[in-house]
């Protein structure tokens, strides 16, 4: 019975880590042009994720969000109306691809469906066992 909460508990910590991709994918798209207020582009927020190994069960390997980094990759761009113009009319944007952000978001999601649905079917069997031994 402990090996279904052991299940439980690595199923979470992966529904846990990719609720955090989600979340910095989308303040990366909210601010896809934002500046800071001393008029910095918004730099791309991307999680970095570790393994985190139960020393005695090597089999058992939880995720962990170890942090959250700020890629300060910009792209220039010739706006010269642009308030944050530079004197020749370029104008450094966050380095966002939004496309390749919703791309992330869609590969996020399918994996939090999936440890969900592991999430669900261990609850279920842990269910079932327990009527078992009435």
């Amino acid at each position: 019975m402990l090996d279904l909460f052991k299940a439980l508990e690595i199923s979470a910590s992966g529904m846990y880590a990719q609720r955090i991709r989600m979340n910095t994918i989308a303040s990366n798209l909210a601010n896809y042009e934002s500046y800071t207020p001393e008029g910095e582009p918004f730099k791309k927020l991307v999680p970095v994720f570790r393994a985190k190994e139960n020393p005695k069960d090597r089999t058992e390997v939880k995720v962990k969000v170890a942090g959250i980094l700020q890629i300060p990759k910009t792209k220039l761009v010739y706006d010269p109306d642009h308030p944050y113009a530079d004197e020749e009319g370029y104008v450094e944007l966050p380095g966002i691809e939004p496309v390749k952000e919703m791309v992330d978001m869609i590969t996020a999601v399918r994996s939090y469906e999936a440890n969900l649905k592991a999430f669900s079917m261990t609850r279920d069997i842990a269910r079932m066992t327990l009527e078992l031994w009435k």
